[in-house]
């Protein structure tokens, strides 16, 4: 059954679970399972939302491989988005040579994660679009694909059990910046060989007909270089090459000076420029302080923050605050990146912000500075009429993109399409792919230097104290003589019951403790309790609130 924990795999078959990516945009993460031994694709964060406070990472759920970590032959990482490989450290923490598989800047951009987690053992395979690479039982072939980033790839499994592709993100631009296509005649190959088991991108599953092509940015980036009289801020995604590459371009030909800001884009761009990814023209990149000194009609900054994420460069120049860039009059600002669902609030935050300081803001609702990395359903149709798979599983995307990627599965006439969730347990066992259980999947919460220790009630109480504020109340008791010695201390902060006389509350609570010790109640928990009834019930009464409430009972 669906929501009960599921059977040993059968002999011989092949076993898919997903650890994440199914039902939200992030940390992306499948376990295959084939003769005893694991292999992993992708392992990545998400980025938590407003109502996670505190929260610094989302990561998958480990626990069912916990116990099992030695039976992991490899961890392929298709790209290297932080939504695919953010995770990465943290397993490898758990063990730390676990082979890593992945391109040349996958690879590169993931090696400062390892550096800062002080991980120096990890073992890696650099591979690239073609190649074969066998890891216990199961035989990769590595399949190039286009994105947002270079370097992505698909990966065709082979086992005894059957055939298994994985597109990993993916869009079949046919206009592609770097010339580097989805390798569709790879596909159609594949689909040749019998695809028992499709795993496919399905982020743009809702969006009708095919992405827009790369190119396409390229004239309105440079109609903005052209109409922008002061400083240019360029925000977009410090993983972007791609884009940079054309804010580079239309620097060069409006006589720009170019620096980067945010320590992410620092070094991502430098690990593009020295691996041969990104082609900077010569003098046109500075450093942001010598950048600072020209002119502002002189000036690109690419910047990170393009997320409205509150630390970053951007959100810090929208606030005033930022220590080399006050944006200002005749200033012109482009948000080159989507809008993440979730982060709406953030975003619209800093362009109401960066408009309030007399900056023109450009972005994806007003212009064409940013399309998608992933295939839109044209495209998903495309691939499921040249693979001609037995079975697809939508991956990679909120339950309606799953949803509306299974309908488009349905109307291309593939045999087989299974709708699943994280944690839900997939088998293809003799050519038929069926859900046979679920394993614990529960978000898992990294906060400061903790992992996995805060909980969801944790959050709860933070959103309540972030909400309501609390009250704080502190009573001696003398239980030989059932009696209150002093007058309650209650304290309120985070809400306006600290300006509020409090008279009226310490009557009721000493009434109903009174009365709670005349009873013969002598537990201090129990004590408590009747101390946060009594405040609660006043405080919904007197003020409409629900703050969090805090019973202190001294026995004297």
């Amino acid at each position: 059954m669906p929501g009960s924990r599921p059977p040993g795999v059968s002999a011989g078959g092949l076993r898919v679970v997903p650890l994440g990516g199914l039902g939200d945009i992030g940390r992306n993460m499948t376990v295959f399972e084939h003769e005893g031994r694991l292999l992993l694709v992708d392992c990545g964060v998400l980025f938590p939302e407003e109502h996670q406070p505190g929260v610094d990472l989302v990561l998958p759920d480990f626990s069912w491989i916990r116990d099992r970590l030695d039976d992991v032959e490899a961890l392929v990482l298709t790209h290297g988005h932080e939504d695919h490989v953010g995770a990465t450290p943290y397993l490898l923490r758990e063990r730390p040579d676990i082979p890593l598989v992945g391109s040349r800047l996958t690879l590169a951009l993931l090696e400062p994660k390892l550096r800062e987690h002080r991980l120096r053992q990890s073992v890696q395979h650099v591979v690239a679009e073609g190649d074969t690479i066998s890891f216990g039982p199961f035989e990769l072939e590595l399949v190039a694909v286009n994105h947002s980033i270079p370097d992505a790839l698909a990966v065709a499994i082979r086992t005894t059990a059957g055939l298994v592709l994985h597109t990993g993100d993916f869009k079949m631009d046919q206009l592609p910046l770097d010339g580097r296509l989805t390798d569709l005649r790879a596909f159609a190959r594949l689909g040749e060989e019998g695809v028992d088991l499709f795993l496919t991108d399905s982020t743009n599953a809702e969006t009708p007909g095919f992405t827009t092509a790369e190119t396409s940015i390229t004239p309105v980036l440079d109609q903005v270089f052209q109409q922008a009289q002061g400083r240019l801020v360029v925000a977009c995604f410090a993983s972007h090459v791609h884009r940079v590459q054309q804010v580079l371009d239309a620097a060069v030909a409006h006589g720009r000076k170019v620096g980067y800001v945010g320590r992410s884009m620092v070094r991502n761009m430098a690990i593009a420029r020295d691996l041969g990814y990104l082609r900077v023209p010569e003098g046109v990149v500075v450093e942001a302080k010598e950048l600072a000194g020209l002119p502002p009609e002189r000036q690109v900054l690419v910047s990170t923050g393009s997320q409205g994420e509150p630390m970053s460069a951007l959100s810090r120049m929208a606030q005033g605050t930022h220590q080399l860039v006050q944006v200002g009059e005749e200033d012109t600002v482009v948000l080159a990146s989507s809008l993440i669902p979730g982060n709406e609030t953030a975003v619209y935050r800093v362009i109401n912000g960066l408009a309030g300081l007399g900056a023109r803001v450009v972005h994806q609702g007003n212009a064409l500075v940013h399309v998608s990395g992933h295939a839109s359903a044209g495209e998903l149709l495309y691939c499921y009429n040249i693979v001609r798979p037995r079975a697809v599983m939508p991956v990679h995307g909120e339950v309606r993109h799953l949803r509306a990627n299974a309908e488009l599965v349905r109307r291309a006439g593939v045999p087989d399409v299974v709708v699943a969730g994280d944690g839900v347990v997939v088998d293809l066992v003799d050519g038929r792919v069926d859900v046979v259980g679920r394993v614990p999947c529960e978000y898992v919460y990294v906060d400061g230097s903790s992992v996995g220790q805060v909980t969801e009630a944790d959050l709860k109480d933070r959103r309540i104290l972030g909400e309501e504020g609390f009250l704080s109340v502190v009573v001696v008791v003398d239980l030989a003589r059932a009696a209150v010695l002093a007058e309650p201390e209650v304290h309120a902060r985070g809400n306006a019951l600290q300006h509020v006389d409090l008279g009226d509350v310490r009557a009721e609570v000493v009434a109903a403790l009174t009365g709670a010790l005349a009873d013969g109640t002598t537990d201090v928990q129990q004590l408590q309790q009747v101390l946060r009834r009594t405040l609660g019930r006043w405080v919904s009464r007197t003020h409409r609130r629900r703050p969090m409430i805090v019973p202190v009972v001294v026995v004297a």
